[in-house]
């Protein structure tokens, strides 16, 4: 069974502009129409007037010669010969006494009848009446008020002709950009994310065009971060499950005997799993908002001396000297453990990628409504161009600061979470003492 074919945007859009159209030329017509036909009765009604003043001149002229209406009393023919003669009147007069009695004509006489006096030495001696017109009469007024009304159904129907024109000219124009975000649309949806939408206008449609591309962009965005992520993750596990699966082989074939430091090694790869996995669940929960956080007012400066106390000995082994700078009394609406975790991510950053022999030096000062916490190390440094890359995850400088030393490559992709769920910043920027400087701007309690 064929399913009928519903009809398109533009065609309901040619529809309503061209209803919309056909109802303004039909309300014009009948309009033109009525306004004809009482302008044109009212037309005649004046000509009508002023032969009836002409005809009350030849009246007086003829009660002048008669002294009185005797002549005409009764007698509708003498009066219709005196006004064809005198105004080319025939129809619907009425001649009157001066005290309005009837001499001849329609002794019911309109209200809005049209009168005139009839003058004579400066006296009214009798009234001449008409009746109002109140439909064309003759054949060449009824002639000439048809021709003019098909002269406006002609014009009305020319109307509708050219607004039919323009409708499908305009119903085109206005839904082309809304068919070309629409097919983008459709090939955005089945994934082609490197469709965009040509702007070509300021309006409506070009910004919905623009939110189109800016959609399109994230999309694409989206999924070449997710594409790499995925790559990343089963890099960065096959690395370890490698070391293992090999680990194990010699164990089992006998290369290699089971002993502590066999035993040890292990470890040490199951350990480098786990803290990838937790790292990982960690980002999942930041992502959609699951990180339990349980914020509280207090004093940021105990916190970090505490975490810089509880690392002095891990970065005395790594050959490196720690200085602090503390400022009390920078009060923060946070939870503790998060910053701790933060602290100590930037501190283990700073301790694996920093040449021994070099410092560590943090410090914590209050500019305004914020606080900012710097960490600071020496040589080696960050090239420019890869500072805006560091807080992406599984992101590392080539060289001295690469997978060798250990870490997940997602410390700092934790830390710039941790830092935005509590309303901050973090940034990274090269240290005046030779290598790399983390700023954490925190906003200060009210």
């Amino acid at each position: 069974m064929a399913v009928p074919m519903k009809p398109g945007i533009t065609l309901k859009l040619f529809l309503a502009i061209l209803a919309a159209s056909v109802a303004a030329a039909a309300a014009m017509a009948l309009a033109t129409r009525y306004s004809f036909r009482s302008d044109f009765l009212g037309y005649l009604s004046q000509v009508e007037a002023q032969r009836l003043d002409t005809l009350s001149v030849a009246l007086a002229d003829d009660y002048r010669r008669s002294g009185s209406w005797d002549s005409l009393r009764g007698d509708y023919s003498r009066l219709r010969e005196i006004a064809v003669s005198s105004a080319q009147l025939t129809q619907r007069l009425t001649l009157l006494d001066a005290e309005h009695g009837l001499i001849v004509g329609n002794r019911d006489l309109a209200p809005d009848a049209t009168t005139r006096p009839v003058i004579v030495d400066d006296r009214i001696v009798g009234w001449i009446a008409r009746a109002p017109l109140r439909r064309l009469s003759s054949a060449a007024e009824e002639s000439f008020e048809q021709q003019q009304l098909r002269a406006a159904w002609v014009i009305a129907a020319l109307a509708v002709a050219l607004a039919a024109v323009l409708a499908l000219l305009l119903a085109r124009a206005f839904l082309l950009p809304l068919k070309r975000i629409a097919q983008a649309t459709h090939r955005l949806a089945g994934g082609i994310y490197a469709t965009r939408v040509e702007v070509h206008s300021a309006d409506e449609l070009g910004r919905q065009a623009q939110d189109f591309n800016r959609l399109a962009e994230t999309l694409e965005r989206n999924e070449t971060l997710r594409r790499r992520f995925m790559a990343d993750v089963s890099h960065e596990l096959r690395t370890p499950l490698a070391v293992l699966s090999g680990e194990l082989e010699a164990l089992e074939d006998g290369v290699r005997p089971l002993s502590r430091e066999s035993l040890a090694s292990l470890r040490g790869e199951v350990n480098a799993l786990s803290k990838l996995v937790n790292d990982l669940n960690q980002l999942a929960l930041a992502d959609v908002g699951a990180l339990a956080y349980r914020k509280e007012k207090f004093d940021v400066a105990p916190l970090l001396e505490q975490g810089l106390e509880s690392y002095r000995d891990r970065l005395a082994e790594r050959g490196l000297a720690l200085e602090a700078s503390l400022d009390k009394g920078a009060v923060v609406f946070a939870d503790a453990d998060r910053l701790q975790q933060m602290f100590r991510n930037l501190l283990e950053n700073a301790a694996r990628y920093t040449d021994r022999g070099g410092r560590v030096r943090v410090a914590l000062r209050r500019a305004g409504g914020e606080l900012a916490i710097d960490f600071e190390d020496t040589a080696p440094g960050v090239p420019s161009e890869a500072l805006p890359h560091l807080f992406e995850r599984f992101y590392r400088v080539e060289g001295s600061r690469s997978r060798a030393n250990g870490g997940t490559g997602l410390g700092l992709s934790i830390c710039r979470s941790i830092a935005a769920a509590h309303g901050g910043e973090i940034a990274a920027s090269p240290s005046p003492l030779g290598g790399l400087r983390v700023s954490v701007i925190l906003p200060v309690a009210q």
